[in-house]
């Protein structure tokens, strides 16, 4: 196999029958994914069930509020425990990435506030992939703020399918790969990043703290769908080569196991330097997925010859 990431990566295949794991999370959470394939990366080893089971927690853990905190810069935590939730704020009102399920928006409003900002001003919003668990909350958050609802045009026919409580999911400006947001001098880029969604996408930004400018990576998930096709097999190969040429100081991500939230949070204000610049662990959750990704496409084949 050939990585796009250069690390040591070691596959291991442990049969052929059954591949992957659902692409909806509200789906992947009725019933477990097979515990195969398993990769291992930098000395981790993984499964498609482990990785689950990291990203999502228990119920509980994507509706407790984790401890809202600045990460570096303008931009705030203030997601749950499992399922980020990003503050990027603006002398002109501020930005949200992912609302989450609307069961968490309330629990959002309180998190923002006890950093000392208004939910209210929250003037767009924005969300890394059309998945309940990250913008089920979108109308909610529309209605309590009237923030501008910006998505990526991918993830359009899937958003329009999300409707909580019946609620029509707003959208109010679509985004085309490449297309900026601004507010307030803040200026994210949006990056079509295909295949966990059609419009999965991985937002970058700049941010200024202690006189340096770092580069802000929001990632979205890359996690493969059980049945790889032809045509998500094309769309995560293009995913995996663009992301190694996005200049990363600051690795995010839409859960936070994906950036090792909690062990760095652990590590702020122990008076060394921001634990949440981290270059060396840009694109460590985008390795495991591709390795994750190339095994599961090994195993699908095997499975389909005679």
């Amino acid at each position: 196999m050939k990585a796009l990431f250069r690390s040591n990566v070691l596959v291991v295949l442990l049969g052929v029958s059954s591949v992957g794991f659902a692409a909806q999370p509200s789906l992947a959470q009725r019933g477990a994914p097979p515990d195969q394939p398993a990769v291992t990366v930098r000395g981790q080893t993984y499964t498609p069930r482990s990785i689950l089971a990291r990203n999502m927690g228990t119920e509980e853990d994507q509706t407790t509020a984790f401890p809202p905190h600045k990460v570096i810069g303008n931009v705030y935590y203030v997601g749950t425990k499992t399922l980020s939730s990003f503050l990027i704020t603006t002398p002109e009102g501020h930005i949200l990435i992912n609302s989450t399920y609307e069961r968490n928006v309330r629990t959002i409003e309180q998190s923002v506030a006890q950093l000392g900002f208004k939910f209210g001003d929250i003037r767009i919003l924005l969300g890394t992939h059309a998945h309940n668990d990250h913008q089920e909350g979108d109308a909610l958050t529309k209605e309590l703020t009237g923030a501008q609802v910006v998505v990526m045009r991918e993830d359009v026919p899937a958003l329009e399918a999300m409707k909580p409580g019946g609620k029509t999911h707003p959208i109010d400006r679509v985004l085309r790969d490449g297309d900026h947001v601004t507010l307030g001098g803040t200026t994210l880029v949006a990056h079509l990043t295909a295949g966990h969604t059609r419009g999965c996408t991985t937002w970058t930004m700049t941010t200024q703290e202690g006189g340096k400018i770092f580069n802000v990576v929001f990632a979205c998930s890359y996690r493969a769908p059980a049945n790889v096709t032809p045509e998500i097999e094309n769309e995560f190969n293009r995913t995996f080569k663009l992301l190694h040429s996005l200049p990363c100081d600051v690795p995010l991500g839409d859960h936070p196991a994906q950036y090792n939230m909690v062990a760095k949070y652990a590590r702020l204000g122990a008076g060394a330097l921001n634990p949440f610049i981290d270059p060396a662990n840009c694109w460590l959750e985008a390795e495991i997925q591709e390795v994750m990704f190339r095994a599961q496409l090994e195993m699908q084949r095997k499975s389909t010859r005679p």
